[in-house]
């Protein structure tokens, strides 16, 4: 295992959807260095009229570009380079902050929602043209951004909307953001709208007081199936219908699987060839270790001399996951949270009853694998993108401060990745932060991880024969995709700024004439 020397970060420090640069915000400036040598690449400065503080700020999914916005305006610049900067100025009411801000379903499209959900717009970078959708369904500014889904390919826009006390769905066309459908939802108060990874379905669900009622609709807006619960639930749950709804959803990344999670101890799989459902994984109240099951449980050995050591030890006997403890009495349950691999093999769950557990389910053979037992609540899950059943896990608590897991099925229980004795003063600071970093190469997986002050990166190679870490790798720091389009331009005052002179030259733009319109699911009646 190797680590980089730590490096100065802020609230405010990401690194790149393709894992070759690390943005960070400074107050009016952004640093960008390159993964490969660590050396600084661009310091992009956001201008004096940039008073902060910052509400958003995104990579772009092609890693050209950066999004830093206020409450006052919106910056969208160029990463690597000064070659394209715009600004949109007045995005929200005055003395307001927007509920959301952020890329649209490419570079040049910066989405915002106003706040109180007064109206949804989209900002197209290339034409500085603005489109307002009003009464966007937003109930806070942590849920915003499930209103919206961009359909995969052809980029249409699913915006979920109630006026006169009706939900309604409208599918936007790209780029112009033109009204193509529109039709009632027949839901009682929806809570999201998602495409599927394969835009073959879009799906709505109802909110949880309303029962169990999830809604898949055709692109064309013709309602397909109604999912309303498991079809046989156990006798534990024979009241099912008087509890609460759907919970939380998550698609697998090959659109073969949609996961339902309620407040039950299952959480339903339904085969999104037909959208039915074909099994249910069952949280069982009491493990029973056995061959098929590894059921690993944290040791915590505490020294004197140095640092805890966090070790996991293979559990052989009976175990009951420990239960949530809060100060009230008020009981808690249902699914938390549903992750799938990039394999879609695997899917890890973790319920509100035993928060310090993850569950790790084989979804093709419908049984549980593995177990993980924490002493501290787990705050995140997170797949790699690109290297199949690894998972990284982030517990809560001042025990695992600086501290992070990494569990794949061929290793001897989670494996304990202590940053912060690579951070100044060996510790790590407030608002800890721990993310994969992407990178499609043929270097051992690589984290992130970060706090108010400092971020280091790790290399979880085993032996020292492993290949060079991402940032001592020379096949990792090919030619930047913006090379050669560098552009000198001028920022100007207008409402929508690219530079003066020609349009910005943005990725991604150029209309698909064959994907502008939609199929219609009934069109061989006509």
């Amino acid at each position: 295992m190797q680590f980089s020397a730590p490096l100065k970060s802020s609230v405010h420090c990401l690194p790149s959807p393709d894992g070759r640069h690390i943005a960070t915000v400074f107050g009016p400036v952004v640093n960008v260095r390159a993964v490969c040598g660590l050396d600084m690449v661009n310091v992009v400065k956001l201008g004096q009229d940039f008073a902060g503080p910052v509400l958003s700020f995104q990579w772009s999914s092609s890693s050209r570009l950066l999004l830093v916005a206020d409450a006052e305006r919106v910056r969208v610049v160029s990463a690597l380079d000064d070659s394209f900067s715009a600004t949109i100025r007045n995005h929200a009411t005055a003395g307001t902050k927007p509920a959301y801000v952020g890329f649209g379903a490419s570079d040049g499209e910066i989405c915002v929602i106003s706040s109180f959900g007064l109206k949804f717009s989209v900002f197209n970078l290339a034409s500085s043209q603005a489109t307002e959708i009003g009464s966007p369904k937003v109930f806070s500014s942590s849920s915003a951004s499930k209103c919206f889904s961009f359909r995969p390919e052809t980029r249409h826009l699913a915006l979920l909307t109630r006026t006169s006390g009706k939900d309604m769905v409208s599918i936007h066309s790209y780029p112009t953001r033109e009204l193509q459908r529109s039709w009632a939802a027949d839901t009682i108060d929806a809570q999201a709208v998602a495409w599927s990874p394969d835009g073959r379905w879009l799906v709505v669900w109802d909110s949880v007081a309303h029962g169990h009622r999830v809604l898949f609709y055709t692109s064309d807006g013709h309602v397909f199936k109604t999912w309303s619960g498991p079809a046989n639930p156990p006798p534990e749950d024979r009241d099912y219908p008087l509890g609460g709804g759907v919970k939380s959803i998550e698609f697998s990344a090959d659109a073969r699987y949609l996961a339902i999670g309620d407040f039950s101890r299952s959480v339903c799989v339904l085969s999104m060839a037909s959208v039915t459902e074909t099994l249910q994984l069952r949280h069982p109240k009491t493990l029973v270790p056995k061959e098929t099951l590894q059921v690993w449980q944290e040791q915590i050995a505490v020294s004197h001399a140095g640092p805890a050591t966090h070790t996991f030890l293979r559990t052989t006997q009976p175990i009951s996951p420990a239960p949530a403890l809060r100060d009230n009495s008020e009981p808690v349950s249902g699914c938390a949270s549903i992750s799938f691999d990039s394999s879609s093999t695997l899917v890890a769950t973790r319920q509100d009853d035993s928060p310090s557990t993850v569950w790790i389910w084989d979804v093709q053979a419908a049984e549980l694998r593995a177990v993980l037992l924490f002493h501290g609540n787990v705050a995140s899950l997170l797949w790699h993108p690109h290297i199949p059943e690894t998972l990284l896990v982030r517990c809560e608590g001042d025990q695992y401060n600086g501290l992070v897991f990494v569990w794949d099925p061929l290793s001897e229980g989670p494996r304990s990745v202590a940053f912060a004795r690579h951070l100044p003063g060996a510790k790590a600071g407030s608002r800890p932060r721990s993310l994969w970093l992407g990178v499609d190469s043929p270097s051992p997986p690589s984290v992130f991880f970060s706090d108010a002050q400092s971020y280091v990166l790790a290399c979880l190679g085993e032996t020292d024969e492993a290949p060079a870490p991402p940032w001592g790798d020379a096949e990792f720091a090919r030619p930047s995709l913006l090379a050669g389009r560098h552009e000198e331009r001028e920022e100007s005052p207008l409402y929508l700024v690219p530079a003066s002179g020609t349009k910005p030259e943005i990725p991604d733009l150029e209309e698909d004439e064959e994907n502008s319109e939609l199929e219609d699911t009934f069109v061989y009646k006509r």
